[in-house]
This record gives C-alpha cells, sequence and structure tokens, in this order.
C-alpha cells in the first residue's frame, strides 16, 4: 500500500454483524506519530449510516498511526476513534475528540470477521 500516495478505504464488519470502517486520506505506513490530514474520517452503519469528521472543532490532529502492533484512526481524551490489533482481528472503538464520532460497533470491543481495504488510484 505504501507505493501508491492515494487515499485507502477500510470497511469491518465484526462478529455482531456491524459494519464499520475508515477513509484515510494517506496510504497506511508504520509511523512514530500520528500523519494524514482533515480529509480522514471514520464512518459507521450501525444503526444508520454516519460519519465522524470534525476538524473544524480543533481538538487535534491525531487522524491515522500505525506500527507492527495496531493501526488506529483518531484520539484524544486516552481512546482512539478506530483501534486494530496487529494482526487484524481484535479491536475496540470510542468515540474520540480527532473525528467527534460516536461508538462505531454495538460493543467498544470487537472481534473482526471480514476486512476489505482499497487503494484510490
Amino acid at each position: 500500500m505504501q507505493a501508491q500516495d492515494s487515499p485507502v478505504l477500510m470497511v469491518i464488519k465484526d462478529s455482531d454483524g456491524q459494519m464499520f470502517g475508515a477513509l484515510a486520506s494517506e496510504p497506511f505506513k508504520v509511523s512514530d506519530g500520528f500523519y494524514g490530514t482533515g480529509e480522514t474520517f471514520v464512518f459507521t452503519f450501525c444503526p444508520e449510516f454516519e460519519v465522524g469528521n470534525k476538524l473544524m472543532n480543533g481538538d487535534n490532529m491525531f487522524f491515522i498511526k500505525g506500527d507492527m502492533d495496531s493501526l488506529a484512526f483518531g484520539g484524544g481524551g486516552g481512546e482512539f476513534g478506530l483501534w486494530l490489533d496487529g494482526d487484524l482481528y481484535h479491536g475496540r472503538t470510542h468515540s474520540c475528540k480527532t473525528f467527534g464520532n460516536p461508538m462505531l460497533s454495538k460493543t467498544e470491543d470487537f472481534y473482526v470477521q471480514d476486512i476489505e481495504i482499497w487503494a484510490f488510484e
């Protein structure tokens, strides 16, 4: 993914059948800090389609962070908007200051049943 300099769409279906994900303004990469732009957002279809992106509130710029152990979107207040472990199997979601999003799944902790990731040209 890193070879392309394009947005990335990630859609997750969890073990409860809930669908949610993130649109990243940049390709995923290993990073010491957060990266990305205000074009990044998280979304959910639980219970209906909703997008979280409140860049204009200026709370923080914690868009995307990735390392070999996890991938995270959003932050602030000690919580990520969306977090996945390094195996992309276990995740956690919480409201966060970056996006002002609701919890994306029915429960804070979830297991990934299906995941699809697309890069745009």
